[in-house]
């Protein structure tokens, strides 16, 4: 399974933003990484630094690499919208996403896991690809067996967020994924055309 394994406060420091989720280290020290500190002195970032600064920030918050990233975007192209607004859109509709929101894992990381280990069911069947892609409609829910799992119970117990486009029953431990969220409604702070612009040169 491919996956980012590195450090993720230091990540965390360089976008200056809690990208993984709370970080104390970021409270802390509200710099970029380095043995200099806030007292390095850093080069202007030029055009292609900021636009790879935000390709990178979205495939750390999603926890996609490079190749499914890129595929990603290959697929927002060739759809009939906006090419930024579609790339978000299918990061939101991957299924590990789809887990993190509805609060089954406090992290897209433990989401990931909670796939892959088959705790996570799509209308009825098990589903352990985390790259799936949601559609509207699609019921996703706790596997029965794992409904009891202490990691997913506290998950959802400490949850209360809740987002438009889906629709929880936290009597079945399952909620539908209503539609496919537009721009305004992804929280996400990413300034998705300085990705496309990337991509296209």
């Amino acid at each position: 399974m491919a996956r980012y394994t590195g450090p993720k406060s230091r990540i965390a420091r360089r976008f200056k933003e809690p990208i993984f989720g709370p970080d104390k280290s970021l409270a802390k020290r509200q710099y970029g990484p380095g043995q200099h500190g806030p007292n390095k002195r850093r080069p202007k970032t030029s055009e292609y630094g900021i636009q790879l600064m935000e390709k990178q920030k979205a495939k750390y918050t999603y926890g996609i690499l490079e190749k499914q990233f890129r595929n990603l975007y290959k697929k927002a192209k060739a759809s009939n919208g906006i090419t930024g607004e579609a790339l978000l859109q299918l990061c939101e509709q991957r299924l590990d996403n789809v887990v993190y929101r509805f609060g089954i894992s406090p992290t897209r990381s433990g989401a990931r896991q909670f796939v892959s280990h088959r705790h996570i069911t799509v209308n009825g069947q098990v589903v352990n690809i985390p790259s799936y892609q949601v559609k509207e409609g699609d019921v996703i829910g706790v596997r029965e067996k794992s409904k009891s799992i202490p990691g997913i119970t506290a998950s959802l117990a400490n949850n209360n967020k809740s987002f438009d486009w889906m629709e929880w029953n936290p009597a079945e431990m399952s909620g539908k994924f209503i539609k496919v969220p537009e721009r305004v409604q992804i929280p996400e702070n990413i300034k998705e055309q300085l990705i496309v612009e990337l991509y296209s040169k």
